[in-house]
Formats: structure tokens, sequence, C-alpha cells
């Protein structure tokens, strides 16, 4: 069939099955946007900024389990993508960026809006395409929708100059080639892995995102209870296994549950499901779970050893390689180490929430958890720096793959953005946007967006006029030398009025509770401006270059606590 190189996009787009993406148009993405106005099946939903629609697809994708798909023109639209690629990378999220070039004859001459796209984001992409032949566009989109998704998920970028897309020819979708399914660990590796679980006196299994993306959910249950096993997870594996359960003990790592981290201490075998060991999580390299051995469950081979050496490496695909693990598991009682995880969380409750006349985050949060609980699909969305941290600590989502946040990467802004996708990508649920006041104005541009896309997203703005962990870090280890972390804030009511939002501003602890309820009952978008105390800082808390083993907890709250005893052999106290 004879069409333009931008109408094949568009037909590729759909053959692919998709039917919404995420962009800002520009000159160079013009015919694109053109041959758009054809397919209205494809819902665009017009963000202000391109890094915002980066975020957006990454969103959409989280909590979709689809592929996400941005769209932005030439130099600085591209440009403006990069962080949100990035971020993508990092986080294992599946994504599409589609962006305008220059036309071939004007690459290489420093042409209006000339950028090397390829190049620059190369190492921010699994893959890069550069479209010199309008022929090449169904195989390469084919492709790309399959890179994104194979193995460890991630960002594929395709550049297409604009004459290209101006182009006619004779398009011819390639037929889908037959994918081989994602496949188990080898046998044997398996089989090893289970005798050590099977032999293991005080096993702890660590749940990562990779539990999400192959949607393992029900056999890391299985698997946790075949082998008694407490459960602590990974910011990214927050709604991962249900935080009530019995075995659920919350997240671990610089901010993690203190019975979380001193328990990596004084396991014998850690079971590392889907997560990667990074930084935030393992402490000081080398210090570890000194006591362990390490069974890690991944997809991607350049994880593996890569900071903390692996006993046994089960590389494959979580959910097949658990169905063919679990009929070897040996139920055991383990009721010693149960009860010395049940003293520590007793004895160290690390989301204590003090008395306070004042708004609290903490408190906040725990109300708005009471909200979240009840909800029939919650999906919280956060962005970086102590609001995140104590969303995940306070946050028991009831729902499997409903906690979206920006890790690796860490980048300020990402929640609004991302609450618009992941809205988009779950229009059934009750997206909750938390924001800090430095990283919301980083990105509130995108208040528009959600009020002309009509978004109910819930908004709640944690406002204590600084960018708080750096103020923390500058309190704690630059001995309260505070240099540029005070931040003014515009009147965010009237901000949010000025885009047709509803919204209140929260100054009374007694008015919390009302003010959540509120926003959870409005059927459109709502913030809320919460004033909270503005030196409150995140415990427990990994001080740098320190171990699990040195985690400080709230100094306002530890001498309150009751001892920890020893109980048995080889397991250490830290009270």
């Amino acid at each position: 069939m004879q069409m333009t190189g931008a109408r094949a996009v568009c037909e590729a787009l759909l053959k692919e099955g998709v039917d919404v993406i995420f962009g800002h148009p520009g000159g160079a993405i013009l015919p694109f946007y053109d041959a758009l106005y054809h397919y209205p099946q494809i819902r665009h939903v017009f963000v202000r900024h391109e890094q915002a629609a980066a975020h957006a697809a990454e969103g959409y994708a989280r909590v979709s389990g689809r592929t996400g798909v941005c769209v932005a023109t030439s130099g600085p639209g591209a440009t403006n993508l990069l962080t949100g690629l990035a971020a993508a990378k990092m986080d294992s999220t599946p994504m599409v960026a589609i962006t305008g070039q220059v036309a071939r004859a004007f690459l290489g001459t420093e042409a209006f809006q000339e950028v090397d796209t390829t190049g620059m984001a190369g190492p921010a992409v699994k893959k890069t395409y550069l479209v010199m032949d309008v022929a090449d566009i169904g195989r390469i989109f084919q492709e790309a929708f399959h890179v994104a998704q194979d193995g460890r998920p991630g960002p594929v970028l395709i550049d297409i100059p604009k004459d290209v897309q101006a182009e006619t020819f004779d398009f011819v979708y390639p037929k889908a080639k037959p994918r081989a399914g994602r496949s188990a660990a080898d046998p044997a590796a398996i089989e090893e892995a289970a005798r050590l679980i099977n032999a293991a006196e005080r096993p702890l299994l660590i749940a990562g995102r990779g539990i999400h993306i192959s949607q393992a959910w029900d056999e890391v249950l299985e698997l946790a209870e075949r082998a008694n096993a407490p459960v602590i997870n990974t910011l990214h594996g927050t709604s991962a296994f249900p935080r009530h359960h019995a075995l659920g003990y919350g997240m671990l790592g610089m901010h993690g549950m203190y019975a979380s981290n001193i328990a990596t201490t004084e396991a014998d075998l850690i079971m590392g499901v889907g997560m990667r060991f990074d930084d935030r999580v393992i402490g000081r390299p080398g210090s570890f779970a000194p006591a362990a051995k390490i069974v890690h469950f991944e997809i991607e081979p350049t994880q593996i050893n890569k900071n903390v050496p692996a006993d046994v490496a089960l590389l494959g695909d979580i959910k097949r390689t658990l169905e063919t693990m679990l009929p070897l598991i040996e139920r055991q009682p383990r009721h010693t180490w149960l009860e010395r995880m049940r003293s520590l969380d007793r004895a160290h409750p690390s989301i204590d929430v003090l008395a306070s006349e004042v708004v609290t985050p903490q408190y906040v949060l725990r109300e708005l958890n009471k909200i979240v609980e009840h909800s029939a699909d919650p999906v919280v969305v956060t962005g970086v720096g102590q609001h995140q941290m104590w969303t995940a600590q306070f946050m028991f989502m009831p729902t499997r793959n409903s906690f979206v946040s920006s890790g690796g990467l860490g980048v300020m802004g990402f929640e609004t953005p991302a609450a618009i996708g992941a809205q988009i990508g779950r229009p059934g649920a009750t997206v909750w946007c938390i924001a800090g006041d430095g990283g919301f104005q980083m990105t509130l541009q995108e208040l528009g967006t959600i009020a002309q896309e009509r978004l109910p997203i819930k908004i709640a703005i944690m406002n204590n006029g600084y960018l708080g962990m750096v103020r923390q870090w500058q309190e704690l280890f630059y001995d309260h030398r505070y240099k540029e972390v005070s931040v003014s804030s515009p009147d965010y009511v009237k901000l949010a009025g000025a885009y047709g939002i509803e919204a209140t501003k929260v100054t009374d602890k007694d008015d919390v509770g009302m003010a959540l309820a509120v926003a959870a009952a409005h059927p459109g978008p709502y913030l809320i401006d919460f004033r909270i105390s503005p030196e409150e800082n995140v415990y427990p808390m990994v001080p740098p270059g320190a171990s699990l083993a040195e985690t400080v907890e709230d100094p306002r709250t530890v001498h309150h606590r009751e001892p920890v005893h020893i109980m048995g052999e080889g397991l250490v106290s830290y009270p």
C-alpha cells in the first residue's frame, strides 16, 4: 500500500498494539503529526515538556505492562527526552521513543535544531536506530518493540529525518516473527539453589522489580511460604509481596526498615529475586550479608556478580524458574528464625509516628495509607527525595504492581508526569501523586496536561520549604551548613485553581484526614498542599560508607525501645 513514511509509522504503531502515545510536536516531527490526524484510534497526550513525555510513557508502561511510547521533535525536543530515557533504562522499563530529525541532506551541517540524537542517546537506551531508508520503517519498528521487551526491558530510540517521514513508498509490515518465550534457568542451577534453600536455617528473600516484570507474584508468595522465609523488598519491589503478610517486613537499604537491614547481616541464605544488588541496597561494598550464601534470580547476565558475588546464579525468567523450582522446596517451620525477625520488628519499629502538634509527613502518609488500603485499585507515584522514602516506608500497597518511583537515576520531577502515564495506563485506578515542593516545581507545568486530559489524579505535596534530602545531609554530615536548599513556592492552591483544578492547603494536623478523604472522593483532579514540619529527617538511615549493620534509628525514639535479645548461636544483637 502506497503511503508516506509518517503514515507507515502510525501503521506500525497499530500493528504493535499501541493506542496511546505521549508527545510534544515540533518542526522535524510535523509530517508524523499530520499523519496522526488520520489515526484517531491512537490517543495522543500532549505534554508541556518532552521530559514529561518520557516520564509519562514510563509511568504508563510500569502499571500496564505494555511498551510506553513517547514522541519529540529534533534538537531540544530530543535532548529533553534523554533524562526520561536514561531513567527508564536504569529502572528496566520498556519504551519506544520516536524523534524527528533534520532532512538527510542537512545531516552533519549544524542545521537548525540538528543534534546527533542517536549518538547522544546511545548510552541511555538499549538500542538506537536512524532511519535513512523509508523502506526500513516496518522492520525497524518491529525490531524496536521486540528489543524494548526482550530480556531486561528498557527504552529504544528511533530517529527519523523529516524527508523520510514525507517520502512515499509501498509499505508492507513484516510478518510477525515467532518469538521464543522466556525460559527458566538452568535445571542444574535450580536444583542446587533448592538444595541451599532447604538446608538454610535463616533464609531471607529480597523482592525486586523483576517480580513485577515477570508477573511472578504468586510464585514468589508460594516460595516464601514454603520456605518460611521472611521477605524484604527493594524500592521497586514495593507491592511485589503483601506487606501485611506475616512474612513481610518492608524495604531494606539506605532508608530501609531496621529489622530488614539487620536481617541481611544475620541470614545464612539470601534469595535476591529480580533485583540487582545496587549500592542503595547493599551499603558499603564488600559488607553485604557476610554470613549468607547468595542465590540470585536475574534475567540480565551483566548483573550477575556485578556488586555481590552469587553462589548460585539463576539466569532466566523468574516466573518460569520458580515454576520449576517450587516442587523441590521443602516446607520447614524455622521457628527460631521467624521469632528472631518478629523480635527485631517489635523492638525496632522503624515507622513510628511521633506525637507532634505540627503536620509531619509520616502522619500524612499514615493517614493516606488508611485510605489507600481500602481503595479498589490504588496506584501511588512518587518523585525523589525524603517524601519518596517516607512513602515507601508507610504505604502498605494492597494491590500488586501499584507503586511507581524513579529509582536508579533518581529524577526529581518524575512524579507528576509519571502519574499522568499511570492514570492513562490504568484508567480505573485511583492514582496518588506524592511530591516534594522542590521536585514538584520541576514539572508543575504538567498540571496543564492533567487539566486538559481531565485526569482524576490526586496530588499531595509535602511542602517543607527545603530540598529535604539535601538539607538532611547538610545537617547530618556538613555540620548544619545549609547552602541553597531553601525553596520558595507559589501558592499551590491558586496555581491549581488557575488550571481549573480543585485544591486545598493543610496547616493543622486535625485537618489531614478530612483533606485526604475529600480528595479521594472528588471525581476529578485534586491537589493538597501539606505544610509539613520543615526539618524532619528520614529514619532509619545507613550513613554514607557504612554497612547495613550500622543502620541508624531515629534518635528521638530509640531510647524508648526494648533491648533486642540474642535468639541463638550466630545471631548478633543490635540494640
